[in-house]
């Protein structure tokens, strides 16, 4: 998904931030496997079935924004640097690396024992590949920024390279978190039409085995990862098109493991049927929102945009949508966190300032049939929002519920995954959307709000672009300081609180449950998978469904 549910993929350096959130815990541990016998040591084999709401697309890491491809790429693919469990940036495919000039050079070398899954060697040559693909204006990426970031590439050996900045930038170690790609299988091939993109040709922990589109896409172990072969075989993602279908497969044993909805979680997962399942919750790197196509006429006075945030009933959605289980928020950041403005204060619901907002807009009921209306138009959109996320489709019912209420029509309309993003959010053609993205770890804005994103296929598909917030978003990725870098990102979220080009719903909790026939999983802040390679299934429940 386009960085929705999404990672982006994206993300940041821990010591530019603080973390109060303690990470996942298990919220209820359900009996083990009955009469199971689970063994000291850890075992090969077995294999995982995950679903996947999204089709998969393409797996050439830096080409798509959806977070499915990136479940798979993130286990075939190796990156110089990654996250540990207390999201640390520490060494992968490199096997040290080196921070000087306060930041402007940065020195790796790279293990000589990695090799891609035709046995040809990783090498520098590779990272370097990788950083002129990024850099070129042809490549459509929509991860390009960090890159363009770096002054100068110097491979300086089989192994080993340089990059030099002009300045401190603040997220120069995030961009070694990325991806490296096979300069010899890749440097031929159109990158937008490669065979690279269905058959990848990576070297992590699990090679890409069968891609049925639409239907899986079958991950096996490999057994020349040089970090060590994971314990489970196969990992299967298997295309389930709605959250209530992926529950019904998780109750037949037909999937392993799943994200629940707040009623999944609280009701219709207790009991003695659920005794072989354990289940996780903490608050998740995610929030959902209600965003305005800003060229749409009726969304460009902000004074309407506030109204509209006044109009929505924020705790109405946590409690009826989520059931308690979320938080409602005001901006793009993970309350608790450093970065979050805890300053800014809801607007609350009040439909009467709504009105009045509205009215100063010049939108009023001039005929009396209980719609506002404005130079003979009626106030009526449409939200648009993706088939099989119930959560998004439930929010925007009480959304057009409330905004009935003061006198605004709503439609609400429901597209297949695909085609929302390609025909309606990479193309523009929407009123309003309902959607979710990740929160990084890191504060930077830039992908999301910067307005050069206003790009095709970038990220700032509603247009938005405040001159001040340009100013910031540079200024804070040039900035080592944290309590620097806080009053930049305080004013940041002032403005886009002030301005509303996004009503900020809510931050909901993570709920995974996973089939307690898993062993290893150490519930940690980064979440639950970050060790997934250390996963296991005991032999006698390997067969099991």
């Amino acid at each position: 998904m386009k960085a929705v549910n999404f990672v982006l993929v994206l993300v940041f350096v821990f010591q530019l931030f603080g973390c109060s959130d303690p990470g996942p815990r298990p919220a209820e541990r359900g009996a083990r496997v009955v009469d199971a016998v689970i063994p000291d040591t850890p075992q090969y084999g077995g294999r995982l079935v995950v679903p996947s709401i999204g089709a998969f697309t393409n797996f050439i890491p830096y080409l798509s924004t959806d977070a499915g491809d990136h479940n798979i790429t993130k286990k075939v693919y190796v990156a110089p640097l990654r996250y540990n469990k207390n999201i640390e940036l520490v060494p992968w495919a490199a096997e040290s690396f080196e921070v000087l000039d306060g930041g402007k050079h940065l020195k790796f070398k790279l293990r000589e024992d990695i090799y891609w899954f035709d046995g040809v060697q990783l090498t520098a040559e590779d990272m370097e590949f990788t950083y002129n693909l990024l850099i070129d204006p042809k490549t459509p990426t929509a991860y390009s920024t960090d890159w363009k970031a770096i002054n100068e590439f110097r491979r300086t050996g089989k192994f080993t390279f340089e990059v030099f900045y002009d300045k401190s930038y603040a997220r120069a170690l995030v961009t070694w978190a990325l991806d490296i790609l096979p300069k010899h299988a890749l440097e031929h091939e159109d990158i937008a039409n490669t065979k690279y993109s269905r058959a990848p040709l990576g070297a992590g922990a699990y090679k890409l085995k069968e891609w049925i589109p639409g239907r899986r896409a079958v991950l096996e172990s490999n057994p020349d990862y040089f970090l060590g072969k994971p314990y489970i075989d196969t990992i299967v993602y298997r295309n389930v098109s709605d959250i209530a279908t992926q529950f019904l497969e998780l109750k037949a044993g037909n999937v392993d493991m799943m994200g629940l909805t707040p009623l999944q979680y609280l009701r219709q997962t207790v009991g003695k049927d659920w005794a072989g399942y354990n289940k996780y919750k903490y608050l998740s790197f995610g929030y959902s929102f209600l965003a305005y196509n800003l060229r749409h006429p009726f969304f460009q006075d902000k004074r309407v945009r506030q109204a509209l945030d006044y109009a929505i009933d924020k705790q109405e959605i946590v409690k009826g949508v989520l059931m308690g289980l979320g938080i409602p928020t005001i901006g793009p950041y993970k309350p608790g966190t450093w970065v979050y403005n805890d300053k800014i204060k809801d607007r609350g619901y009040h439909p009467d300032k709504a009105r009045k907002l509205l009215a100063e807009a010049g939108w009023k009921d001039t005929n009396g049939d209980g719609l506002l209306d404005k130079d003979g138009k009626p106030f009526y959109f449409t939200i648009l929002t993706n088939q099989g996320n119930s959560q998004r489709i439930k929010t925007s019912v009480i959304i057009q519920e409330r905004l009935r209420d003061i006198g605004i029509k709503v439609d609400i309309r429901v597209v297949e995954w695909a085609a929302f993003i390609n025909e309606f959010i990479d193309k523009g053609r929407f009123d309003a959307i309902v959607l979710g993205f990740t929160i990084t770890q890191d504060p930077d804005l830039h992908t999301v709000w910067h307005s050069s994103r206003m790009s095709p296929n970038g990220l700032n598909f509603i247009g938005y672009k405040n001159e001040e917030l340009d100013r910031l978003i540079v200024e804070g990725r040039h900035t080592l300081n944290q309590a620097e870098r806080k009053k930049i990102y305080d004013r940041a979220q002032e403005i886009l609180f002030d301005e509303q080009p996004y009503c900020f719903l809510y931050v909901p909790y993570a709920l995974p449950i996973l089939n307690s026939k898993v062993q290893g999983v150490k519930p940690a802040p980064a979440g639950i998978d970050y060790n997934y390679t250390e996963w296991w299934i005991p032999k006698s429940l390997q067969l099991q469904r």
